[in-house]
């Protein structure tokens, strides 16, 4: 077998397996929940903790790998996602499960900021766009198809088997990374940026604190709008100080390539238009109006995964030969159509009237994925590679864990505190509970649609600057 084809199943299977374990969870969260004891706060942050350790890492992973090699570090999160996962299923307690996903999510940054960088030297630039594409779909597929797995292990074997299922195949792929993989990427010198570091992560905190003690009356409405404002306050510290260092892992200099900054501006507003979908669906299904089992609502979501995964590979490879642009932007409004088509969500809901929107949805990030990604990466050097790949995941796992807290905010007004757990725990909720949940999903999903029309305008920029100056040189 060729070495890029080694290097693309390789990567491919172990972020599939991250990225399943991303949203494995959210499926079995309400048994998990009821069994562990844990609290409503808890139980969110089982979900957050996965996505904010996420977030904060893998700026300073893209730099190691920049500096150490992207093989090594990327067989290093193999072994600690899998040792991670091993822990998570003996947990006791919801804060014993929040440390052990914390430490999955350390493993599963080392995959995500070095997968990208490692096809990228692998393949030559005609066939980034299928490789990628493959890639790509394999971690939005897997957070899907994540949900599925994850009802029937929890339905047939508990929720402590959904962990478990990482053990074997992260073994199986840490063996194999460690004796086929190269290293092809060029290391480059420098260090890493531990202030900038602290910086984002206490900003991050802080934000996020916020975001979910405040909804539970847990601090005062001024307490909580201290830590928020403190919070983005630190986030704009930390840009600042990247901007100033002479070895940066959020290097602020790569966003003068324009076309690197209107691909993760996309990426990020996608991100935050997406990032809550499963997370509102699986309580939508299981909550106190519709009232199906992990099984039945993992089943309900597979429009999303199999359209994803049908349109992904397609469009990454018919942007290397026909250009990007027109793939992104048609990612884009489609997927808002499909969010539209959501805010008329009833109490109760078919297969087949949900199936429509979901395809829309699905096809749409499908056809979004790839072609964005191997613009955003055939836009900067070799030697930048790692640190551009870590930036982007960056952007798009931070997207992700603010739509959730977003999410959240929205359904705690919308939602009496008193009612909150029994939804989150799949239990019998009142009736005006029930409708205050449903015209939360309304609100979370206009906003979706705003965000994702937003994630179209810079590339419409662009699009016509680059038909302008064709028509100049004519």
């Amino acid at each position: 077998m060729q070495y890029k084809w080694i290097a693309l199943t390789n990567t491919t299977i172990t972020i599939l397996m991250a990225s399943l374990d991303t949203n494995i969870v959210i499926i079995a969260l309400p048994k998990i929940s009821a069994d562990l004891h844990a609290s409503i706060l808890e139980t969110m942050w089982i979900v957050l903790c996965f996505g904010l350790v996420t977030t904060i890492a893998l700026l300073s992973f893209g730099r190691l790998a920049d500096m150490f090699g992207r093989v090594r570090l990327y067989n290093l999160g193999l072994i600690i996602f899998t040792g991670g996962s091993l822990l998570c299923g003996f947990s006791s307690s919801g804060l014993e499960l929040i440390l052990f996903r914390s430490i999955q999510a350390v493993g599963a940054a080392f995959l995500f900021s070095n997968s990208a960088a490692i096809l990228t030297d692998a393949f030559d630039a005609k066939e980034r766009g299928k490789a990628l594409g493959l890639n790509q779909v394999s971690i939005v597929f897997g957070s899907v198809a994540g949900l599925v797995l994850g009802g029937l292990l929890t339905d047939t074997l508990g929720w402590r088997s959904i962990f478990w299922v990482n053990v074997p195949i992260g073994a199986f792929g840490a063996v194999w990374s460690y004796t086929k993989l190269k290293e092809l990427g060029t290391r480059t010198g420098g260090r890493v940026d531990w202030v900038g570091n602290c910086i984002l992560a206490l900003g991050l905190l802080s934000l996020f604190l916020g975001v979910t003690l405040g909804p539970l009356q847990m601090l005062s409405a001024a307490q909580e709008m201290l830590m928020i404002l403190g919070g983005i306050a630190l986030l704009a510290v930390f840009v600042y100080a990247e901007s100033k260092i002479r070895d940066p892992m959020f290097d602020v200099r790569l966003f003068k390539i324009r076309v690197f900054n209107i691909g993760n501006l996309s990426v990020f507003f996608n991100a935050l238009a997406r990032g809550a979908l499963i997370l509102v669906m699986s309580f939508y299904l299981q909550g106190p109006t519709m009232r199906l089992s992990t099984l039945e609502s993992g089943l309900y979501l597979i429009p999303v995964s199999f359209t994803m995964a049908t349109f992904g590979p397609i469009s990454g490879w018919l942007s290397d030969k026909h250009g990007s642009r027109f793939f992104i932007l048609a990612g884009l409004g489609i997927s808002a159509v499909g969010f539209l088509l959501m805010t008329s969500l009833k109490q109760h809901e078919g297969f087949v009237q949900l199936m429509i929107p979901l395809v829309l949805i699905g096809s749409g990030m499908g056809m979004f994925a790839a072609p964005n990604r191997t613009v955003v990466m055939n836009s900067v050097s070799p030697e930048r590679r790692g640190i551009a790949s870590g930036m982007t995941t960056t952007l798009v796992t931070l997207g992700n864990v603010t739509s959730i807290g977003i999410s959240f905010l929205i359904i705690t007004r919308a939602v009496p505190i008193s009612e909150l757990e029994t939804i989150f725990v799949g239990k019998a909720a009142s009736f005006s509970s029930g409708v205050g949940f449903v015209n939360s999903i309304h609100a979370i999903f206009y906003l979706s649609a705003a965000l994702l029309v937003s994630s179209m305008i810079p590339s419409l920029l662009e699009l016509n600057a680059k038909r302008r100056d064709a028509h100049a040189t004519q």
